[in-house]
């Protein structure tokens, strides 16, 4: 398909196509998983990474003296269980690896629930792991959590060595290895590759990381600039994990405190078992550890809070007033708010709200629609003319739409239909790195296919296979939504 034509009616866009920039905030890919342990079910989970990372080859070692003399120029990360991790020398590794990630899957009841202090005095080994996760036979078996712990090693790496790649991380504060090693496998599960983890087991290790420095005092105007907070979409903390040295609630306290004044845009979830936890429900969702069903609220409050997901419009009392899928639903409810009775009013105030905490441009910009999200982020607009400027951005928007295509090998995709028959006309080998970096789930988003996006946000794989189970998706989608009133973009009455 060749360009199309500017649209007589929008003189600001160029003529012709504008190209589609995907996010990738993961440019150092982990190109090898070695799996070196005296524990079958570890070995044994090698089928599962190579399906569920198939850009990754993974190999298993029986030798320490072999895992310490690997040489590997690309992303590598090296699974050991406490007694492999004892018989490497890791020193070696990084000197030979510069982009090797170190992970302990530890069966030692002792370090899964405790912080690193305490881990490393008993279990002085812990200190040559970089990530550490529980396992065991049935909660934290291999099987279920090894693929996480890949993304979870390929986030450290591309966070602590391409710290200038503009990112999108959830934070995770928890000294204990149990909890993230519960939910990450739902974690990734919904987040896809639009956004990575930082997994933080200290208070001064946290305030480092958001703030550039380990101590409140030392806090100046530049945080931004210095630290990673501004990166940050969404926090998961503990309240009680070292603070100077000791477990008490005041390190919960604290970071919550000063993530509430220095980035209220950023929603915080308080996983805690303990009592303490509810004095805190005015501070950020309270998330019971262990209860019945607190995985799938986990799952639901980072959805509907952090812009993955629908754009959620709450009412002061978290009442839920709108559910919004796409920027054309966008649009119609930004014309209610433009009205002049009582309710008009009431959403203005409350989408004031939603602009001054940046939720707009987080939403904006968790769905590949970045030049909107950086367009609208400097701006703190009220009343009515909020509403005027969000309205002309995203009718702007969607007319920019139809002028960015996906390239599929030599071809311009611009609709679904296109979509289809170039996936089922393309080499495998052209889509799975389309599939592997969420690069067709992107740009579905950004044409506002959001639905459709999520289903196929999780597919990975290789071949004809992944070719046959991504086009089945499409085609069904298209099936069952080819009757759908204004279910192609730009075709809502209140933009066009």
């Amino acid at each position: 398909m060749s360009g199309t034509i500017n649209p007589r009616n929008n003189p600001d866009l160029p003529d012709g196509d504008i190209p589609f920039v995907p996010r990738v905030i993961n440019p150092i890919k982990i190109r090898l998983v070695v799996l070196f342990s005296a524990e079958e079910a570890v070995r044994a989970s090698q089928k599962i990474i190579q399906d569920e990372i198939p850009w990754a080859d993974v190999q298993v070692y029986g030798n320490p003296l072999s895992v310490s003399e690997i040489r590997f120029d690309g992303g590598m990360v090296i699974i050991m269980d406490d007694i492999a991790l004892n018989l490497v020398d890791t020193d070696k590794i990084r000197r030979n690896n510069p982009n090797v990630v170190i992970v302990l899957l530890s069966f030692q009841r002792l370090v899964q629930s405790s912080p690193p202090a305490v881990a490393l005095k008993e279990y002085p080994y812990t200190a040559k792991a970089d990530l550490i996760f529980a396992a065991n036979r049935v909660e934290f078996a291999p099987k279920k959590i090894v693929a996480s712990v890949v993304r979870a090693a390929e986030d450290h790496l591309n966070i602590e060595k391409c710290s200038d790649n503009r990112r999108f991380i959830l934070l995770i504060v928890d000294d204990e290895p149990s909890w993230p090693s519960q939910f990450l496998p739902i974690l990734y599960n919904i987040i896809g590759q639009r956004a990575g983890v930082k997994i933080i087991r200290t208070y001064e290790d946290a305030l480092r990381f958001m703030f550039g420095v380990d101590d409140e005092s030392l806090i100046r105007d530049e945080y931004r600039e210095i630290g990673s907070g501004d990166q940050v979409v969404c926090l998961i903390t503990d309240i009680f994990f070292p603070k100077a040295g000791r477990i008490d609630s005041e390190a919960g306290r604290s970071l919550i405190r000063l993530t509430n004044k220095y980035y209220v845009r950023i929603p915080i979830i308080i996983a805690s078992k303990a009592a303490e936890a509810k004095e805190f429900a005015g501070a950020g969702f309270v998330l019971p550890k262990g209860d019945p069903g607190s995985l799938d609220t986990l799952r639901t409050y980072i959805r509907d809070l952090t812009g993955i997901g629908d754009f959620v419009i709450q009412d002061e009392r978290g009442r839920e007033l709108y559910r919004l899928k796409d920027i054309r639903d966008m649009c119609r409810l930004l014309s209610w708010a433009g009205g002049d009775g009582p309710r008009a009013k009431q959403l203005r105030s409350i989408l004031e709200i939603y602009g001054e905490r940046d939720m707009f441009s987080t939403w904006f910009y968790m769905h590949s629609l970045r030049e909107l999200g950086d367009k609208l982020r400097p701006q703190r607009y009220r009343g009515k003319q909020l509403i005027a400027e969000l309205e002309v951005s995203l009718k702007q928007e969607l007319r920019r739409m139809r002028h960015i295509p996906l390239v599929i090998g030599e071809t311009r995709v611009f609709d679904l239909d296109g979509l289809l028959k170039t996936l089922k006309d393309a080499a495998p080998e052209v889509i799975a790195p389309l599939s592997d970096d969420d690069i067709i789930s992107s740009w579905l988003d950004s044409r506002g296919y959001s639905e459709l996006a999520e289903a196929l946000r999780p597919i990975h794989g290789k071949g004809t296979q992944l070719r046959a189970v991504i086009t089945g998706i499409i085609e069904e989608w298209i099936r069952i939504y080819e009757n759908r009133v204004d279910h192609t973009p730009g075709l809502a009455d209140s933009v066009t």
